[in-house]
């Protein structure tokens, strides 16, 4: 079975109409899921505790789309 790893996380932004995060070193990181339905239910629940605070945001990443270890390295990743 495929994994499919979620990542959530937020933090205050800079500007709420942008992603930049006032400060990466404040980022709060909510928890890694094992599927979409679970990330959400925890996103969806810090969303709702942050209402009130328009700079604060959370976000889903999807670490599963992230790496491919099947698929061949882009040349980009090669310059890293």
């Amino acid at each position: 079975m495929v994994q499919r790893l979620h990542l959530v996380f937020g933090g205050e932004l800079v500007d709420p109409s942008k992603s930049a995060f006032k400060d990466v070193d404040k980022i709060h990181i909510v928890g890694m899921y094992p599927d979409y339905a679970s990330a959400y239910a925890a996103w969806k629940a810090e969303a709702q505790r942050t209402v009130d605070d328009a700079h604060m945001r959370y976000y889903i990443a999807h670490i599963h789309r992230l790496r491919d270890e099947e698929r061949e390295a882009s040349s980009t990743e090669e310059l890293g």
